[in-house]
């Protein structure tokens, strides 16, 4: 058995698709924005584990106690693109020497981790 998605609920799906396509580097797999109930489904590869994104005015993700994680192999220069895009990136945290991270928000408010191991 494996995860096949994460579900995120938002009231702005347009900033969400924009913020893991260009900040996570994820592809949409499946596009059903033009529907009653718009979802977005965005994952590394097809078959891989995706985030999806519900358009939900009602539903949509507030609060804390949520964090997503992305592999990255190179922590410091993640960091540097993603201040450079205006997204305050909180302080580089090394809990051993053989990982290193830090997390930004998505445009819901979601804890995005980027981690880098050796």
């Amino acid at each position: 058995m494996k995860i096949a998605h994460v579900t995120v609920f938002t009231k702005c799906m347009e900033a969400s698709v924009a913020f893991y396509e260009k900040m996570a580097g994820l592809k949409i797999r499946r596009d059903m924005r033009g529907t009653e109930h718009p979802v977005v489904f965005l994952g590394p590869e097809e078959g891989e584990t995706c985030i999806e994104l519900v358009e939900s005015r009602d539903a949509a993700y507030c609060g804390s106690g949520l964090l997503i994680g992305f592999a990255v192999a190179d922590a410091e220069k993640e960091w540097q693109e993603k201040e450079k895009a205006g997204l305050c990136p909180g302080p580089m945290v090394t809990p051993n020497p053989h990982a290193k991270f830090f997390t930004v928000k998505d445009p819901n408010g979601v804890e995005i981790q980027f981690l880098q191991e050796d």
